[in-house]
């Protein structure tokens, strides 16, 4: 599964739906798919809501379990660009190199796609209410 960098950043710094979709993954119930790009987008939109927000929270426990525990690809680069935002083809081009069949992401350039090679995009929300309710009631 690939998280989109506003997923991840809102789950880092708030405590809302995308929290609950970090929580799933550092329980282990998903491998988090990431390349190189996502990584750095990563750290950098990190760092960026930290300054901007005035946040104390320290980052490198953070990147620490993204870089040891995530899936590492290198993307599969995509002929034409999917997205409206073509920055946001990393999200697609590591789903597709992973053999991933979702993204969960908050970016509307990624969730008005209509399934993109059969690759799921998921709101917080909607991956949320696919689990059972004794599942959502554990990332409570």
């Amino acid at each position: 599964m690939v998280l989109d960098t506003s997923v991840l950043a809102a789950g880092v710094f708030w405590r809302h739906e995308p929290h609950q979709c970090v929580q799933a993954w550092l329980r282990g119930w998903f491998t988090l798919v990431v390349s190189e790009g996502i990584f750095t987008e990563y750290e950098r939109v990190l760092r960026k809501v930290k300054a901007e927000q005035g946040f104390t929270t320290d980052l490198e426990p953070w990147l620490e379990a993204i870089r040891n525990n995530v899936f590492w690809v290198a993307p599969s680069p995509l002929t034409t660009p999917v997205c409206r935002d073509a920055k946001d083809d990393m999200m697609i081009e590591a789903a597709l190199a992973a053999g991933a069949q979702t993204v969960i992401a908050r970016d509307a350039d990624l969730t008005v796609l209509k399934k993109p090679f059969g690759i799921r995009i998921l709101t917080p929300r909607q991956w949320l209410s696919a689990l059972s309710r004794g599942h959502r009631r554990q990332l409570k």
